[in-house]
């Protein structure tokens, strides 16, 4: 019945667990522009029965989770909180949906990623094609990666480095729920660090994606909160083997043919990528140093490349659609 629905229509139906979130709402969003999906639900429980206004235009009205039939959709989005997500995603697929997991329940490194797609798009495209369930990357680790994987996989970052991310994300990175640290009068004006110390949760997944290389370095991370409501800017110093005629080569090179990565010779900005499925990448050398050591700096909306964008580039691959369907760039 589902499938004859969405033959009819010429739309393939999809849900949205976990709605009310910056995240959900843009997933919400993303799917009523794509000209092949449609809405077949969106959970909230504690707002059921509510309706919210999304970005860009349009309504949703919420339900609650145990009032929908799961499988009245054919993928199903779960923007549901860290803890809470995995149980509904092993109801999903119980159900025969396929399903793009946005929380960190099943990333690598978080201990139960056991042949599940880490959804890091453009370097897991294949596993990600053929997938009913992956496990959507988090906004600091995108950011990062893409800054780091072409370096590592081609050979260039120095034996034994150590890599140091610094990271500047917006407040809607910390979700929907409300806290004190993040009102108005405490973030306006200010700008500080936060998960300091190098145990901040990212950190499983950036860790898990790097072993993969062939390079053995370590990390440092290090995220900052920014007064404004949606990016991140990441400023990510990588000591190398031997200097580089041309630091931009390695990533024009690896991302040549990619349409939601943009290699420029300026520096990104947070405007350059807002409301966009792009990650904005540059390269500088650093003068002065004993080592030859570059910056890369990688700018994306946490929301859309860091979030709901991917998750839907994911799901597109996911569904047979073409990758960059419904997607702004």
């Amino acid at each position: 019945m589902r499938h004859e629905y969405a033959l009819y229509v010429h739309k393939i139906p999809v849900g949205v667990l976990g709605a009310s979130g910056y995240a959900g709402r843009e997933l919400c969003a993303l799917i009523q522009r794509h000209p092949r999906l449609t809405l077949a639900y969106a959970t909230a429980n504690s707002q059921r029965g509510e309706t919210a206004q999304l970005p860009g235009g349009g309504s949703v009205t919420f339900v609650a989770a145990d009032d929908v039939t799961l499988g009245h959709a054919t993928l199903a989005f779960s923007a549901l909180p860290h803890g809470a997500s995995a149980e509904w995603v092993a109801r999903a697929r119980e159900d025969g949906v396929k399903v793009v997991d946005l929380s960190a329940d099943l990333r690598i490194g978080n201990g139960s990623s056991d042949g599940i797609p880490y959804g890091l798009t453009e370097w897991n495209r294949q596993a990600v094609r053929g997938a009913t369930l992956v496990a959507n990357p988090g906004c600091y680790p995108t950011s990062a990666l893409m800054a780091i994987l072409p370096l590592l996989e081609q050979g260039l970052v120095a034996d034994g480095a150590t890599i140091n991310i610094n990271a500047a994300s917006g407040v809607t990175g910390a979700g929907l729920t409300a806290r004190l640290d993040l009102l108005f009068g405490e973030v306006t004006e200010n700008f500080r660090a936060y998960g300091v110390g190098n145990g901040h949760r990212h950190l499983k997944e950036m860790r898990a994606m790097v072993a993969a290389m062939p390079t053995d370095v370590d990390l440092i991370f290090t995220p900052h909160l920014l007064p404004v409501a949606r990016g991140i800017l990441s400023t990510i110093t990588v000591p190398l083997r031997a200097p580089l005629s041309d630091p931009l080569a390695p990533f024009a090179a690896r991302y040549a043919n990619e349409p939601f990565i943009e290699v420029s010779p300026d520096l990104p900005e947070l405007r350059h990528v807002q409301g966009r499925n792009v990650v904005r990448l540059t390269v500088r050398r650093l003068e002065g140093v004993r080592t030859p050591t570059i910056q890369v700096f990688s700018a994306i909306d946490n929301l859309m490349k860091g979030a709901a964008g991917q998750a839907m580039q994911n799901a597109n691959l996911m569904l047979g659609l073409d990758e960059t369907m419904g997607l702004p760039a």
